[in-house]
């Protein structure tokens, strides 16, 4: 290759590579360092305008169990949209002075807008707080042992979660929640939740599954087993062993 040549392409790759850069391929995303760093209970106690609050880690953090592209799309598009949705549903409305947990809790009472979008808003901010690229592994402590009581094993637990994520049909979620200081999982449609008055088994989450398909199908397509699976590696039982010693309070 003459030098004429090799300058062409080298153009021409540094071209492609800009590109890429540009379409959010081939860096670090830097959306997250614009958002606010709010926690879940900041979050549930804000009324509007609600915010979108940052990640709790880089997005691409979670690989190679959930790709950065997917948790990108996920939370600034997916997320997001649900934020911008719910502060134009309760605009001049008296809905606008509520917490967003307010609004979860009668749920029941407010227009299919602000269901949706307050209970799509909530449950992203706390499905992000039950991952971390440091989870995985099993719980310990007394969320330990009170799965082991209840469930029979980890594993047995993991089980049956693993059935509600998959038997859900359509889009919806699935969590484990404290109810009547008991464990039990359950399985929500659309964006509901265990908080909502209209949940058919109502109780304090303390983890949760996204399983809609937006939150697994560039890497999984219809793979949702194997997104469940895969789930296990990334979950923050740290966290969710203060959900539950705070649902027993």
């Amino acid at each position: 290759m003459n030098r004429k040549s090799f300058l062409k392409s080298a153009f021409a790759s540094a071209f492609a590579l800009s590109g890429l850069k540009s379409w959010g391929l081939g860096r670090k995303s830097n959306y997250n360092q614009f958002l606010p760093s709010l926690t879940l209970e900041q979050v549930s106690l804000e009324t509007a305008p609600y915010s979108l609050a940052a990640l709790p880690y880089a997005p691409e953090s979670l690989e190679p169990n959930i790709d950065k592209l997917t948790m990108e799309i996920h939370h600034g598009r997916h997320h997001k949209a649900y934020v911008d949705n719910l502060n134009k549903a309760v605009a001049g409305t008296p809905a606008e002075k509520l917490t967003l947990l307010e609004l979860i809790k009668d749920a029941g009472k407010q227009p299919v807008a602000i269901r949706n979008n307050g209970g799509g808003h909530w449950n992203h901010t706390f499905f992000w707080n039950v991952l971390s690229p440091k989870g995985g592994g099993a719980p310990k402590g007394d969320l330990a042992k009170a799965i082991e009581s209840t469930f029979g094993s980890f594993d047995k637990f993991k089980e049956e979660f693993g059935k509600a994520a998959t038997t859900r049909f359509g889009s919806g979620w699935a969590w484990l929640i404290v109810q009547d200081k008991k464990l039990v999982i359950s399985s929500t449609p659309n964006q509901d939740n265990p908080l909502m008055d209209v949940a058919e088994k109502k109780g304090q989450p303390i983890l949760g599954l996204d399983v809609w398909e937006h939150a697994y199908y560039l890497k999984y397509q219809n793979k949702r087993a194997d997104y469940v699976t895969a789930f296990w590696n990334v979950v923050n039982w740290d966290e969710v062993s203060k959900n539950f010693e705070n649902a027993l309070k």
